[in-house]
């Protein structure tokens, strides 16, 4: 990808506001836009977060009722929810040092680096370690969001929905998960979005970035 035609997939995107329920997201799209969420990078890899591919009908209208009656919820043809991991665990933190032995060998550095992180992260509060982990899924939102616009697929990301619905209707907490973020993939409904034609508003540059050279 050049670096023009990211900026131009960068215009097109926008928080789409109405999808087109007859036009359903390919599933080679969907699949790439899952790839990208495997592939972005996270804290120390420990990719702290699962990510759930809604498309039950039933279930996405439960969602939505928890969502604020958020249409893109159940318009869409998918919703990914990202639910990031309540703490870090001597467990979960060793099921990645395995996951590198497995891919680098059993080299003593993953021992020693893994090791360390269960020293500074175990012993700090839950709550911080669930803050850390919902950061990385947001790093992963991100990497999706880039992907379906490259694919032309639109998508509405969002914070505004009760989690502890959320986290009921899917059964998260009993895995050790919370839900940190939505999406809706799907095909923007040009004649019901009121935004698709408005202009994208972004700070210039000089109010946005600050040099030091």
């Amino acid at each position: 990808m050049t670096t023009t035609t990211l900026n131009e997939r960068m215009n097109w995107r926008y928080a789409t506001k109405a999808m087109d329920p007859t036009k359903p997201v390919a599933d080679d799209h969907v699949d790439a836009i899952i790839e990208a969420v495997r592939m972005a990078p996270t804290s120390s890899g420990t990719q702290p977060f699962e990510l759930f591919v809604v498309t039950n009908p039933e279930v996405r209208t439960r969602i939505r009722a928890a969502a604020h009656d958020q249409g893109p919820v159940t318009d869409g043809s998918h919703l990914f929810v990202f639910a990031a991991w309540d703490n870090y665990t001597e467990e979960r933190i060793d099921d990645v040092a395995q996951l590198n032995k497995d891919a680098r060998g059993d080299i003593p550095l993953i021992d020693d680096y893994y090791n360390n992180l269960k020293a500074g992260y175990l012993p700090r509060d839950p709550e911080v370690n669930y803050n850390h982990a919902a950061r990385q899924a947001f790093i992963s939102l991100g990497f999706a969001m880039l992907a379906a616009a490259e694919l032309e697929v639109d998508t509405t990301p969002m914070e505004g929905f009760e989690p502890a619905q959320v986290d009921e209707i899917l059964g998260l907490r009993e895995r050790g998960l919370r839900s940190v973020a939505l999406l809706a993939l799907g095909h923007r409904n040009p004649e019901s979005d009121w935004l698709v034609a408005m202009p994208k508003v972004r700070k210039s540059l000089d109010k946005l970035v600050t040099r030091v050279d």
